[in-house]
């Protein structure tokens, strides 16, 4: 429960910020750094990396991981998206068909229409991700920290880890795949063959096990938010909060505002992205899944020895 104290200053804050906003056509822009660990042991099975190629990869990985992003908002909508200045140059993104792949696209959330949209490009096609907005089950806190000049109040919420990665794919199709392999072997009426394939089987319905587990495991969602910025915007697809969220923790990535632009100089429109095929947050992750599935499968038709 909040104390006594705590629903003042938010009421304080609130009533003292809500009268500039009402009292002009208000606006503002957040600037994110955003840091991702990634778990080397995923690329390391076996053992068989040296110290030196674990640091090769994470340098490769670098751009992936450390990102920068721009939040322009105002009462009502917002707008979320990769800082494309960062973007190119030597040991910056990869090449734009990779990039813009496996790169969340622009983000937009209308909270007053609870309409959330995502412009997606996914190797040249476009899409037009289309969610309606769910409120968060936040639980808030009294704890209080400083960010920058602001001060910040703590919420928290839970969530699978399967939804925390907006374009995650997982390895399913593997089913096909092994059915496949099974029928291929047995054909050869190759016991060696036979006992390889139940191994191989074996192992793979244990990494399935593995990754149902890991996406129906909740994760702790952190969120620390400014009633001195009075609107219920956020990066990525969060919000729901009394103020803005300015550093956010979910999962293995870490999102801290570095910098916001109050009612700039130079007004920002704030579109609507309309155009792309329209799909369901499902039906897209279904549509990279296949796409993966079928690369896998063409890369091991394409190795195969005659």
């Amino acid at each position: 429960m909040f104390s006594f104290s705590y629903k003042v200053v938010l009421l304080f804050f609130t009533l003292l910020f809500a009268t500039n906003i009402q009292a002009q056509d208000f606006q503002g822009q957040a600037y994110y750094f955003s840091k991702t660990t990634m778990d080397m042991s995923r690329w390391n099975r076996g053992g068989k990396m040296s110290e030196a190629q674990k640091k090769q990869m994470e340098a490769r990985m670098k751009p992936w991981l450390e990102k920068t992003y721009i939040l322009t908002f105002n009462k009502e909508e917002s707008i979320f998206k990769e800082d494309e200045k960062l973007e190119g140059g030597p040991g910056g993104r990869a090449p734009s068909v990779w990039g813009s792949s496996f790169s969340a696209g622009l983000q937009y959330k209308n909270i007053k229409e609870k309409v959330f949209l995502q412009d997606q490009e996914f190797f040249g096609k476009q899409f037009l991700i289309t969610e309606q907005m769910a409120p968060f089950a936040w639980k808030m806190g009294s704890e209080t920290k400083k960010i920058g000049q602001y001060t910040c109040y703590k919420a928290t919420t839970m969530r699978p880890s399967s939804e925390l990665n907006f374009t995650s794919t997982n390895n399913r199709g593997k089913e096909k795949k092994k059915e496949k392999i099974k029928e291929e072997s047995v054909s050869e009426a190759s016991k060696v063959k036979v006992a390889e394939v139940k191994v191989a089987v074996a192992q793979d319905d244990k990494e399935k096990e593995v990754e149902e587990e890991e996406k129906q495991k909740m994760v702790e969602v952190v969120a620390w938010y400014s009633p001195m910025i009075p609107v219920s915007q956020g990066p990525t697809e969060y919000w729901g909060l009394p103020g803005l969220i300015l550093e956010l923790s979910a999962g293995n990535t870490t999102m801290l505002c570095s910098k916001i632009v109050m009612n700039p100089e130079e007004k920002i429109t704030i579109k609507r992205p309309t155009k792309g095929e329209v799909v369901t947050k499902k039906q897209y992750n279904e549509i990279i899944t296949g796409k993966m599935q079928e690369m896998r499968d063409n890369r091991g038709r394409g190795s195969r020895r005659y």
